[in-house]
């Protein structure tokens, strides 16, 4: 008869072979085996026999067919979804090439003033477009969208920076036309002191002290338009309507007044229509200036100052006293004028540096006479009014992205005026030199206010000048 241990063997080394099999099947269950041999039993016949209970019957481990069979599943449905992803993108490709498209022929078609930024051409890609925006990553293989970042906010018009000076940024474009109401206000004062008669010794003067002080104060309210003629040129036409008040103090010459009086003259009339042309001579690269020329040319629309009566003094025709000043004050300068230019710009975020050179020709005039008193005129001969060579520099700076704050420095030097060829004797060369602050502000995407303050910082140059201009881009 066997022993337990040579029956046993087999059964033990089988479950041995069997267990790596059995762990590698899911959900399987090794059961204790009931399967002891009936040897084992006789040869305990007092022990009691103890009472099993039998374990549920084991899971079946799927076979290896089973098992590919699954994975190949996986790897079909993963498939299709990678598929269904890389048609997405696709999609978004295209949609985002689209619109850079669209963008770069609205850039190519707007103006330096642009109003508003890029909309949608149609709800259908408002979507995928917002979702591109707002920097939305590939979904992952589970499907679900990944936020990497917040949007940022839609750009606006093209910062403006405050025009302190007549020659504008840059120009407009073909089909734009900008309408530019302003209004500009002068005040300056001036002190003259005349003397008339003859000195005994340089102590002692025998005659006439005149010391005369003149406040003068120049309102002018204009309206101007601008309009595109190419993507490079651009016309305009400025409309001025000036309001005059000068108050004199003073002592009536060669009266013998012992008193000083006041003498006020007014003068509201239409001023100098202008006409403009301006040019952008390049297109710039990278650190490189904006370069435009420019025409303009000034009509004698207003008043002419030989047109008023005049209170004369001497040389006069049947009037040998009065004030010397103007009854009536003009509200044009009496010449035409031509004016050639070149500004230059140069962009360096957030700032805008720029600058100009100009010369003003003024044309003469010949066969002038000025009207005096009892309505008689006076000869005068040709007048040639000294030409204007003028210099101009400043720096914008962005505040936000509404409003900006510009600084600048105009200087013009004045040449002597001529009578019939010669110069006057009491001419001289005048340099006048401004000092000017300016503050623009976008109010809507069509609309801009800029305010300017300029200080006279010659004793020629008006005291004080303040301007405020609404263009309205169209």
């Amino acid at each position: 008869m066997p022993s337990l241990h040579s029956a046993l063997k087999p059964r033990i080394y089988g479950a041995a072979c069997l267990l790596p099999l059995l762990s590698l099947a899911p959900g399987y269950t090794l059961a204790q085996s009931t399967d002891a041999p009936a040897s084992s039993t006789s040869e305990n016949p007092s022990k009691p026999r103890a009472t099993k209970s039998r374990a549920p019957a084991p899971t079946r481990a799927p076979t290896l067919t089973q098992q590919v069979q699954l994975l190949q599943s996986r790897l079909e449905a993963q498939a299709q979804e990678i598929q269904a992803l890389r048609e997405r993108l696709d999609t978004q490709v295209s949609q985002h090439d689209e619109l850079q498209r669209q963008m770069q022929a609205q850039q190519g078609g707007a103006t330096a003033v642009a109003e508003g930024g890029y909309r949608s051409p149609s709800a259908a890609n408002a979507v995928p477009a917002a979702t591109a925006a707002v920097g939305m990553a590939p979904p992952d293989p589970g499907g679900r969208a990944v936020r990497v970042g917040t949007a940022p906010p839609e750009p606006e018009a093209p910062l403006q920076v405050a025009q302190i000076f007549e020659q504008p940024g840059i120009l407009t474009q073909p089909g734009h036309y900008v309408l530019e109401p302003s209004v500009q206000y002068g005040y300056s004062s001036s002190n003259r002191v005349a003397l008339v008669g003859y000195t005994v010794i340089p102590a002692l003067l025998i005659g006439l002290v005149d010391v005369r002080e003149v406040k003068r104060n120049t309102l002018t309210m204009a309206l101007t338009g601008r309009f595109g003629l190419t993507k490079r040129l651009e016309g305009e036409i400025r409309i001025p309507y000036v309001s005059r008040r000068d108050d004199s103090i003073s002592r009536e010459i060669f009266t013998g007044s012992a008193s000083e009086r006041a003498f006020s003259n007014r003068g509201n009339a239409i001023g100098d229509v202008e006409l403009a042309l301006r040019y952008q001579l390049n297109e710039p690269q990278a650190n490189k200036p904006y370069l435009i020329a420019g025409l303009r040319f000034k009509t004698r629309t207003g008043k002419d100052p030989f047109d008023v009566v005049t209170d004369c003094v001497t040389r006069c025709i049947g009037n040998t006293t009065g004030t010397g000043m103007p009854l009536e004050l003009p509200t044009g300068s009496g010449f035409n004028s031509l004016q050639t230019s070149l500004t230059w710009l140069l962009p360096s975020d957030p700032a805008v540096f720029f600058g100009s050179v100009s010369y003003t020709h003024n044309f003469g005039r010949s066969g002038v006479s000025r009207t005096v008193l009892n309505g008689e005129k006076e000869y005068i001969g040709s007048v040639k009014p000294g030409d204007v060579l003028g210099i101009n520099f400043g720096m914008g700076l962005a505040l936000n992205d509404r409003s900006s704050f510009s600084l600048g420095v105009e200087l013009n030097t004045v040449g002597r005026t001529k009578q019939n060829g010669t110069a006057l004797a009491n001419a001289v060369r005048i340099q006048l030199a401004s000092l000017l602050l300016g503050y623009s502000y976008r109010y809507s995407p069509r609309t801009t206010i800029n305010v300017s303050v300029g200080a006279g910082l010659t004793r020629d140059t008006p005291d004080l000048s303040l301007s405020v201009r609404v263009p309205m881009s169209f």
